[in-house]
This record gives structure tokens, C-alpha cells and sequence, in this order.
């Protein structure tokens, strides 16, 4: 089953069990493709979403957004009374046109790979845009909601229950979040299901209870600052600790609106040597932190506008290192926290009874290490990923039935590689490309940055959906500071190159590089062809991670010396030079590409060329030669 999931925004830190279940499916054979609304907010990325295969599409430029959006309209696919219903019945908040329009994008998407179901985690802004999705492209959806998502941020039962109505099936992360949304969305009640956040123990494995007594006590909390989290409560409860002559410290670690206002609580309590505000901080920190401390706190609450926790992973995270909880009686808690067994509960905003518990267990190692064990055991017996990711697939698998999906077509083989688009210094890269694309479908042109500010020709706008389009610069930084193994093995070998590209370009182009590397294997690229000098410098990185074949455009009036240049045609098959003289140095299999270059006759040709129609430059031949050689290429990569 090809199936595609589609985010908000992803990936986002807090939210982990999203990786676990797309890994886990991933490993059971499930091929998936990811799409995100919106880029993350962080460059902090948990190592385990390394693992996943799939790569991540993000929407393209809003330039490009409103370019599908006109391609649904003239194709007829464009849901106009769908949008005008939901403005009428929502109101301007909803945002019904942005929605349709995002979702004019991601249907293109995920029919081109032959997605016949998509899963939307919560129940937002993008299970909003599924219901459009769906009527552009007829592929069915199904939603998981998880707790403030429907609660607070939909801001609309209504809505909700036409998104619920609407969906294969509606999955929630607890018994407790089922009956809140069976209460809200009665028509749907029989399609809506528990589907419990599960758990990759690999990085548990060594999880042991803590037995040894005496010491400082460690206190570690973990979540948004946010107001549910209950934050100021654990606070006030450290305050009571101090009171009562505990020797403890205790750690937070998260960021979020109420990080000032928290820092200002702890110093007017004086609490500044006991309590950490750490900040947000990556998985492999986070479970360190959790295998050091004694105790793990979560003084979970409701806030002003009805929104809480539901079924907070992290304290699936605490009972599967071993630790003791103590938490609160709200919402799905008590289904992962057995009181008295595996922790202790309190009701929440109670911050006297909240120090008590924290009391009993720092005064009582043995229990500490009891409820410990006893965590870690109702982990491994009923939240571990292979057991919850089960009820997710037989629901998967019912929606298989009936399905007529045509295949997906066939993936290019062969990757253009654009720097910068659109770019005047290329003013006949638009031309060629309609040109090889006229005589082979085993291209796709990548484009590495988008130039929001120039203003794009017809004809640019005809080609502009047939580009792909890099992530923001978060996204990208997000995939750098991922692979630093990889990174640091790229600024090595420049380091041993006799003549290295200038080190600000190098960078750029090594970002570049690292982000396209899973999509281009996943699409299993064979062959690259670089379109300037700029991109030469990506092509050769991407040839020696992916061992691709390698070919390039050279311009006539290069941004690199001719030794950088000459040093990384070395990696290329071949390829055109517009430098002549360049071009008689490095001889075959290059040729000098006398239409790109800068020649008063060249140029005159290139003026005449749309008075007389007739491409003097670019005959005919030519393009299929050069279509020939990248299908050559491509087949001895």
C-alpha cells in the first residue's frame, strides 16, 4: 500500500510518536510519502527521523502555490463551492481559499506517486485542507486527533465533525480523547478508534531502575511552556520541597510562550539554584536526561480556553527508562500511569499535593526503583510501537478495498540541477529544458533556491510546475546539522582538494547536496547534470554520496576560477563548456556550447529568434543529441 501523510508542519520535536508510527510502518513494508504544509520552526531534528526513507515534500513558494491553484481552476478540479460553503458556514478564520489552495499542490503530489490513502495527524489545519484534497483528487483520508488539536486550535465542532464525517476513519490517542470526540461528533462515533502512541524501545534497552539512595534528588520535567503543562504548579511544588528540607534540583526542560514569565516565578521564589528552565533540546539529550534523573514530573493541567494534555508520550518515554512518575488524574494519564503502581497521581492545579508525592517518592529509593521496574513492564506489555501501531493497519487495510488508483508513473532517472531560479545569467536554461522534455520524460529539474523577487515570463511560469523546489533555509539547516557524520566527511575531502571552491559557496552548495541526497535515492537517480558552475559544486558532492554519474553546463562567464572548475569537471562525464577556450583545454567529452555564449553573432541570433520563430542556435539535432547523451549517461551510472 502506497500511502501518504500530510502535516501541518513536520517534522515538530514534541511530537515523536509521529517518527515512531511512520518508521514502524515503514519497516513493515508500508511505502510512504510524507507532505508538509509548512517548514519546521527549528533546525533541531531527533536522530531517529534520520531513519525514515521516505523523504519529506514541503509546499513550494507561495509564487508557485497560487500557479497550482490556477492549474486546478482551469483543469475543473478547483472545489469553488466547497470553499464559498465553508466560508459562509466558518467564516474568513478558517481560511478556506488557503487551504484549497495548499491542497491544489499536495493532490498533484500524491497522485503523481499513486497515493490511495492519506493519514493526517490532527485533527487542524491540514486534516482542514484534507477534506480538499480529497475533493480535487478523489483519494480518501483518515485523521488521527490527539487532544488540543480538536479541543482548542480547530476552533470549530462543527467543522470537526465534517472533517470526522468526511474521513475513512478517525483514530485518537486515548480512551479518554474517544469519548470526548464520540460526544462531539455523534454521526461518526462508530468510525472513531484508540490508537495508542507507541514506543521504539531501542534506545531503552539499557534501562534499569535507579537503586543507589542518598544524594541530591533529580527532578525532570519535559513539554511546551505552555499553560496545560502545569508548569507554574511544579514550581510551586519545588517551593514546598524546599520547605520541607528535600535536597533536590529540578530541571525543565522545553521552551514556549511562558519561558519569561516561568523564569520570573522561579527567581521571585528564590528557586534560582534548584529549578532549570534548559530550553528545547534534541531526543538523544532528552533520554540522557531521563536515564540520570530519579524522579520524572508532569504537572499536567487544563488551561483557560478547556485545552490539556491527553496522552503526554514523554511519560511513556520516563516509564520506559525505568523511572517512577508523578503527574496528575487528567484526561488519558491514568492510561498510561497506574497510581500507586508505576507512580503517583494527584488532581492537577494542586500544587500542595503535587510536593507530597514528590516528597514520598524522594525519601523512598526502594519505591522509586519498584515503581520504576513496574513502569518499564507496562511499557513493554501494552505501549511498545509494534503493539500500537497494530490497530492503525487493519483500519489501513479496510480502505484498501475498492481503491482504484492508477499506478504511479514512472520516476526520471535524471536529476537538473538549478542553483538559483530564475536566474539572467542562464537565459536559455528555460528553453533547453522544454527542449529535452520535448524528447525524453527521464528528467526532473530541481531547483535549490527560488528568486521570490524576480518576475517570471510566460514562459517561466509554463515550466515553473514542472520544477521542484528545496525547503527554506530552516529545513535545510534542520537536514545539515541531521547528518553530521556525512557533514564532516564533505569539509575533509574539500580540506585535501588542491583547488577548493571559495568556502561560503562550498557551504551553500554542501547544504544543498545534503538535502537532496535521500530524495535523489529514494528516486533512485542515476545521473545529475549540473546547469552552471554553482550547481557543478553540488553535482560533485551528490556524486560522492550517491555515486550518481555526473555531467555539467558550464557558462560563458563562470563565478569560479577555471582551476575550481576544472578540478570538478574531473567528476563529470561530460558535458558543454560556453568558455572556448576552456572548452579546447578540457577537450572531449565536452564541447564548447557555442549558442551559450556570449558572441555578438550568438547574441544577435538570440534576437531574431522570436520575430522569425526559427531557433538559428538551437537546432533540433542538437537537442536530441543532447537527450541521447543523458540517456546514455544515465544508463551507465
Amino acid at each position: 500500500m502506497r500511502l501518504g501523510y500530510l502535516y501541518s508542519r513536520y517534522p515538530v520535536l514534541s511530537q515523536t510518536f509521529c517518527d515512531m508510527e511512520m518508521l514502524e510502518l515503514e519497516r513493515r513494508g508500508f511505502e510512504l510519502v510524507v507532505g508538509s504544509i509548512h517548514p519546521p520552526l527549528t533546525s533541531i531534528r531527533h536522530p531517529h527521523a534520520g531513519r525514515l526513507q521516505a523523504p519529506v515534500h514541503y509546499a513550494p513558494p507561495s509564487t508557485i502555490v497560487r500557479m497550482w491553484e490556477e492549474k486546478a481552476r482551469n483543469e475543473g478540479r478547483w472545489p469553488q463551492a466547497l470553499v464559498e460553503a465553508h466560508e459562509q458556514k466558518y467564516g474568513p478564520v478558517v481560511k478556506a481559499a488557503t487551504r484549497a489552495r495548499n491542497a491544489s499542490y499536495f493532490a498533484e503530489l500524491f497522485r503523481r506517486h499513486a497515493v490511495d490513502h492519506f493519514h493526517v495527524h490532527f485533527a487542524n489545519r491540514a486534516a482542514h485542507t484534507a477534506l480538499f484534497l480529497k475533493a480535487m483528487s478523489g483519494i480518501r483520508f483518515s485523521v488521527t486527533a490527539h487532544g488540543q488539536d480538536f479541543m482548542a486550535d480547530l476552533g470549530n465542532d462543527d467543522l470537526l465533525r465534517e472533517i470526522c464525517d468526511e474521513a475513512e476513519f478517525v483514530a485518537v490517542a486515548a480512551e479518554y480523547s474517544r469519548g470526548l470526540m464520540q460526544a462531539r461528533c455523534p454521526n461518526a462515533a462508530t468510525k472513531i478508534h484508540r490508537v495508542y502512541n507507541g514506543m521504539d524501545l531501542t534506545n531503552f534497552l539499557e534501562a534499569r531502575p535507579k537503586t543507589s539512595a542518598g544524594g541530591m534528588i533529580e527532578i525532570l520535567s519535559v513539554g511546551r511552556l505552555v499553560a496545560f503543562k502545569g508548569f507554574e504548579y511544579l514550581i510551586e511544588g519545588c517551593e514546598q520541597l524546599r520547605q520541607r528540607s528535600i535536597e533536590f534540583h529540578c530541571e525543565i526542560i522545553g521552551d514556549g510562550p511562558l519561558r519569561e514569565k516561568l523564569q520570573k516565578q522561579i527567581a521571585e521564589l528564590r528557586l534560582g539554584e534548584r529549578v532549570t528552565l534548559a530550553g528545547a533540546l534534541p531526543q538523544d539529550c532528552v533520554l540522557e536526561k531521563l536515564r540520570g534523573c530519579d524522579i520524572f514530573a508532569l504537572a499536567s493541567t487544563t488551561d483557560d480556553n478547556g485545552a490539556s494534555d491527553i496522552f503526554p508520550t514523554v511519560i511513556l518515554e520516563a516509564m520506559a527508562s525505568a523511572r517512577p512518575v508523578v503527574s496528575t488524574t487528567l484526561a488519558g494519564i491514568p492510561e498510561s500511569v497506574v497510581d500507586r503502581e508505576t507512580g503517583l497521581l494527584v488532581a492537577a492545579g494542586e500544587s500542595g499535593l503535587f510536593a507530597d508525592a514528590l516528597e514520598t517518592l524522594s525519601r523512598d529509593t526502594a519505591l522509586r526503583a519498584r515503581y520504576g521496574a513496574a513502569g518499564r513492564a507496562r511499557v513493554d506489555e501494552h505501549f511498545q510501537v509494534e503493539i500500537t501501531v497494530r490497530p492503525l493497519i487493519e483500519l489501513l487495510e479496510k480502505t484498501k478495498a475498492g481503491t482504484g488508483v492508477a499506478a504511479a508513473t514512472a520516476e526520471p532517472r535524471i536529476a537538473y540541477l538549478i542553483d538559483q531560479w530564475p536566474d539572467d545569467a542562464l537565459a536559455s536554461l528555460e528553453t533547453e529544458l522544454d527542449k529535452v522534455a520535448e524528447r525524453t520524460s527521464d528528467v526532473q529539474a530541481f531547483v535549490c533556491e527560488f528568486r521570490a523577487d524576480q518576475r517570471l515570463t510566460a514562459q517561466q511560469k509554463r515550466l515553473a510546475l514542472q520544477l521542484e523546489f528545496l525547503p527554506d533555509a530552516m529545513a535545510i539547516e534542520a537536514e545539515w546539522q541531521a547528518n553530521r557524520e556525512l557533514v564532516l566527511a564533505l569539509e575533509d575531502n574539500r580540506a585535501n582538494e588542491s583547488h577548493r571552491a571559495p568556502v561560503d559557496l562550498f557551504l551553500r552548495q554542501a547544504r544543498f547536496a545534503v538535502t537532496l541526497q535521500r530524495m535523489f535515492a529514494q528516486r533512485k537517480i542515476c545521473h545529475v547534470h549540473a546547469t552552471s558552475s554553482r550547481a557543478l559544486i553540488c553535482g560533485v558532492l551528490l556524486k560522492k554520496i550517491l555515486g550518481v554519474s555526473l555531467s555539467a553546463s558550464i557558462e560563458a562567464q563562470p563565478d569560479l576560477s577555471r582551476e575550481t572548475i576544472e578540478n570538478a569537471l574531473h567528476h563529470a562525464v561530460g558535458g558543454r563548456i560556453a568558455d572556448r577556450k576552456l572548452s579546447e583545454k578540457i577537450g572531449a567529452p565536452f564541447f564548447f556550447d557555442r549558442p551559450a555564449s556570449n558572441s555578438p553573432i550568438v547574441r544577435g541570433l538570440r534576437w531574431l529568434r522570436p520575430v522569425s520563430r526559427i531557433d538559428l542556435t538551437r537546432p533540433g539535432s542538437f537537442w536530441q543529441e543532447w537527450a541521447n547523451r543523458l540517456n546514455h549517461w544515465s544508463a551507465g551510472a
